[in-house]
């Protein structure tokens, strides 16, 4: 399957099951903002408790909290986002539409790159075992030219960017010849900044209300806070602060679904350390971060770090966790070193102290800050897309398949469905009886219309792991059927146990525990 198309068929799959929806959808939605659905709201929920469980609870140093989305509009100016939260924007004069510069070029150094893998491939393929993938890549004429135009461009890409050079920018789309993906014009326009922030009045009556913006950030409501927790908490460096919270930006290029939205939620930790101890601490909470995606099984080769190729004002060291989506790899959470600006600048611009006393040094300084910043919106896309399957299956000598959801069960939506196998002779009693006792520990469903079967491919298509059957065997001998989403597999279990095996195979504390 084209890769495209399998990223169009998770959207429309999140659509059909309850996951997500577009907002507004009956006055013709609302540009780049989505609704969670009944089954897309228990998912994200799992997995914000799950970040916020290992995060918070299984670090003693870290504790979180939940900081307002209207802030003081002067926090925005010592953060820089007034005057720096630009993205470059440029129009295709023919198709009228609006791209990010540094994305266009992105997307086709990440071509040229396909160009070398598809390359490799089809020369291991040819020469199989005796294959040297090394010397390949160091002598194939089209690889190596290939290679030497990817370092050309990158090398002009990350001069303009540390420079701002916005004429540079276009005039590398200009010479690669990039095009508009939807049109396939080069007709553009200059390339100019657009600041992505929300503003809006405070106030009861427009004259004298004051203007504030919807923070773009979670990250500066722990910033401000600092000196709160850590007196309050009796916190003593290293520490951090973690929260989850919506955050709004006002995305003029916003595409590819859940991607990139103007309202979105994030996870973001801040943990702060001594001046001089940053880098360490940076690689720590790189490895920490990667061994969290890890445990979610959706395939360590899906992952890698992508370091910045311009860092940010206030950064010393920035890397980007990426997953592989159908669309390619993709940003799901950064990690940054921020070195002591956010503080400092609180400092200058409140006229308060945002200094910690060190009583092992004897001394006060503003300490430098790691941050770990995650989307769940994103996080959300990474399961959909590294749980969907289009499954074929030879079933009775007859083809047949079905379409999977392989969530991580402690992830699932729906933990476990029960389902009379018919609608008489007292089976949905006995289920019912079973679902009053299951709810309590689970989210479940009960469903008892449609052939058995039916019921098993709606419960594969949002995930559910686990299928309780009830039969007529059940009133015989106290037994059910228990079947495996994964393998299909059906295994005959006493009812008096069908809470205790959903509990171990639904837990996450055997994925904590490695993480702890």
């Amino acid at each position: 399957m084209v890769q495209e198309d399998l990223f169009k068929k998770i959207i429309a799959h999140a659509k059909e099951y309850g996951f997500v929806f577009p907002s507004s959808e009956i006055y013709d939605g609302l540009s780049a903002v989505y609704d969670y659905g009944q089954n897309g709201a228990e998912l994200k929920n799992n997995i914000r408790n799950y970040w916020w469980d290992a995060m918070v609870n299984l670090n003693e140093n870290v504790v979180g909290i939940d900081s307002a989305i209207f802030m003081h509009p002067e926090i925005w100016k010592a953060s820089g986002h007034v005057d720096a939260f630009n993205d470059p924007l440029i129009d295709n004069k023919d198709s009228k539409k609006r791209y990010r510069a540094d994305q266009l070029i992105e997307d086709y150094l990440e071509k040229l790159q396909g160009k070398i893998n598809k390359e490799t491939e089809k020369a291991a393929n040819k020469f199989g075992e005796s294959f040297d993938r090394e010397k390949f890549l160091g002598t194939n004429p089209r690889v190596l030219a290939n290679r030497e135009k990817i370092d050309k461009i990158h090398s002009r890409f990350v001069k303009a960017l540390e420079k701002d050079d916005l004429e540079e920018l276009r005039q590398i789309i200009i010479d690669c010849e990039i095009a508009d993906p939807e049109s396939g014009s080069r007709n553009w326009t200059e390339v100019r900044q657009f600041n992505l922030m929300f503003d809006t009045r405070l106030g009861s009556v427009n004259e004298s209300a004051s203007k504030i913006y919807l923070r773009p950030e979670t990250a500066q409501g722990i910033f401000v806070n600092f000196l709160n927790v850590q007196k309050s908490g009796r916190m003593k460096i290293p520490f951090g602060i973690a929260q989850t919270g919506k955050a709004f930006r006002n995305e003029i290029v916003a595409r590819q679904f859940i991607m990139r939205m103007r309202e979105f939620e994030q996870m973001e930790m801040q943990f702060f350390v001594r001046p001089g101890e940053e880098l360490a601490w940076f690689e720590f909470w790189k490895d920490k971060r990667m061994k969290w995606h890890l445990s979610l099984g959706l395939g360590e080769e899906k992952y890698r770090f992508h370091d910045h190729d311009k860092l940010a004002h206030y950064a010393n060291a920035a890397t980007d966790i990426e997953f592989e989506f159908p669309i390619g790899f993709k940003e799901v959470e950064g990690i940054h070193s921020r070195t002591d600006f956010d503080l400092s600048q609180h400092q200058k611009f409140s006229g308060k102290k945002m200094q910690y006393f060190d009583n092992d040094l004897n001394e006060s300084y503003v300490p430098y800050v790691i941050e770990t910043s995650i989307g769940l919106d994103r996080m959300f896309l990474t399961v959909l897309a590294g749980s969907y399957e289009d499954e074929k299956l030879d079933k009775e000598g007859a083809d047949d398949e079905r379409v999977v959801m392989r969530i991580p069960a402690f992830l699932a939506p729906v933990k476990v469905a029960v389902l009379p196998l018919v609608k008489k002779d007292g089976l949905p009693d006995v289920a019912r009886k079973i679902m009053d006792e299951l709810k309590l520990d689970f989210n479940c469903q009960y469903e008892e219309k449609d052939s058995i079967g039916r019921r098993y491919r709606r419960q594969d298509a949002i995930g559910t792991p686990y299928c309780i059957t009830i039969d007529h065997q059940t009133s015989k001998d106290d037994t059910v059927t228990i079947r495996y989403r994964d393998t299909m597999a059906q295994e005959r279990i006493p009812v008096t146990q069908v809470r205790d095996i959903v509990q171990e195979k639904v837990s996450p504390k055997k994925q904590l525990s490695m993480l702890g």
